[in-house]
């Protein structure tokens, strides 16, 4: 499936998506990410939507977004709310999808400015 935002408006723009992987910015990435919009992409170790921990989420807080929409992989599944915690208090958004509709939420949501990170399990 190929991504083309009309006017990008951000740092990182997702172009593709696979099975084995994601394009952003020309770069293709074999494993979980962080993609914020104004900041450099960043590698994510969370293996699966299983593992993922309150740390994990947390490190996004670095980013300081408004919103972060969280793609699970090919299907959507909702992690426990304790996960979600410090993403709470801090007053953020969580969106969960599938991987690809995390993908094209995000490069919609990044082209009219906002401050999203893409949270993206590969």
């Amino acid at each position: 499936m190929k991504f083309q935002p009309d006017t990008p408006q951000s740092l990182n723009v997702i172009e593709q998506i696979s099975a084995d992987g994601v394009m952003i910015s020309k770069v293709r990435y074999m494993s979980s990410v962080l993609v914020p919009s104004d900041s450099p992409v960043q590698a994510w170790p969370v293996k699966s939507i299983d593992t993922l921990t309150a740390e994990h989420m947390s490190m996004i807080l670095t980013f300081n977004p408004e919103l972060i929409v969280l793609g699970t992989g090919a299907q959507m599944r909702f992690v426990h709310p304790g996960v979600l915690q410090a993403l709470m208090t801090a007053r953020i958004g969580v969106e969960t999808m599938t991987t690809a509709a995390a993908c094209r939420t995000y490069n919609v949501l990044a082209s009219e400015g906002r401050r999203v990170v893409a949270a993206l399990l590969i």
